[in-house]
């Protein structure tokens, strides 16, 4: 009996590691829907999901097509800092945020609205909403034209999720504001910058001189103001 007793001791330690396990990675993925990626899933979507949380700073390991538990902790990551559910799925929600497809073999970047994903429209219309709500309806546009003319430069990501998400560079993904709904004057002010409208005249930057707590962003030549932002190269 105390030979039993004495295996039990030494064998607990693994078998409440694998009750973890089984709590934190295997029940969350029962739930996962047809396409959704998780602990486990290998192939390009996987990649191109590395690929975009190692550009924005959430991941660090090998960009290898394989889901393993460093992807799995910057999914999760991601998911919080998003206001998402932390299950370390991606699913339709998360992976919108990322502006992956989960469906395409490619997900579109930029140009015209026709042909740009339904994400890209919706996720470029949330940083309108975040960043500029209650502005002139130029200059909404005029930030959304910002972020395209970002996607565009070889100085910054080059899809409209990884600009959005670069970390540090929108204030609305920093408090949480990009998680609100855009209204229907964000979606349509995203459309018409997706259609190449662009007010900012070929800006990279904007700021709010009222609200900047930034002295770098003084040393861009400003060349446009619409409302109450600046808007500079």
């Amino acid at each position: 009996m105390k030979r039993l007793h004495r295996l039990w001791e030494r064998t607990m330690p693994a078998v409440l590691l694998w009750i973890l396990v089984i709590t934190l990675v295997a029940a969350p993925i029962a739930m996962a829907a047809a396409g959704d990626l998780y602990y486990g899933s290998r192939g390009e979507k996987v990649r191109q999901m590395q690929q975009k949380l190692k550009n924005w700073g959430y991941y660090n390991g090998a960009v290898d097509g394989v889901y393993g538990s460093e992807t799995l902790v910057a999914v999760k990551l991601f998911q919080k800092r998003n206001g998402l559910t932390q299950d370390g799925i991606v699913g339709a929600k998360t992976a919108a945020m990322m502006g992956l497809s989960l469906t395409s073999s490619t997900s579109s970047s930029s140009g015209g609205a026709s042909g740009s994903s339904q994400n890209d429209v919706y996720l470029l219309a949330k940083a309108i909403y975040a960043e500029a709500r209650g502005e002139p309806y130029t200059g909404q546009v005029a930030v959304g034209a910002v972020i395209l003319n970002r996607v565009k430069s070889a100085k910054f990501p080059n899809t409209i999720a990884g600009v959005i998400y670069q970390a540090g560079a929108f204030t609305a993904v920093t408090d949480g504001q990009i998680n609100l709904t855009p209204n229907d004057e964000a979606l349509r002010a995203a459309r018409d910058a997706l259609n190449g409208w662009d007010p900012s005249g070929g800006a990279l930057y904007y700021y709010n001189p009222a609200k900047t707590t930034s002295s770098w962003i003084y040393s861009r030549t400003v060349i446009t103001v619409i409302g109450r932002h600046y808007f500079a190269i």
